[in-house]
């Protein structure tokens, strides 16, 4: 069983930056590819970032450019550093790991944790 915290959020204004972080507990951490989603008020969640053990990355293209993922295997953590942020960044931000064993995926979430960026 793995167990995720978010922590970071925040309020901002449109050109500003915060750091998400997303503390694991328990699992193989190094195994577990780490992602962030998101998810406006009355929007699906969507994908935002992933970033699996060997530290590839890739971005949704609405955040290319302007938000790093990162991880830290020896502290069980993965970041997320959100910069040039924008209102249409505004979302509840949510951590997710995922093992394969075999073919069946192993998933866990966080609670999350708000960001909400003004004008």
């Amino acid at each position: 069983q793995v167990r995720l915290v978010e922590s970071g959020g925040g309020s901002v204004q449109a050109g500003g930056s915060l750091r998400l972080s997303c503390a694991a507990s328990g699992g193989p951490w190094p195994e577990y590819i780490m992602s962030w989603y998101r998810q406006a008020p009355g929007t699906e969640r969507e994908f935002v970032s992933e970033i699996d053990s060997r530290h590839s990355t890739r971005y949704a293209e609405s955040v290319e450019g302007r938000f790093t993922i990162s991880r830290d295997n020896a502290e069980k953590r993965a970041y997320l550093q959100m910069n040039d942020l924008r209102t249409a960044d505004t979302a509840m931000y949510f951590c997710k790991a995922v093992r394969y064993i075999g073919s069946k995926p192993l998933t866990y979430w966080g609670q999350g944790t708000q960001v909400t960026v003004s004008s």
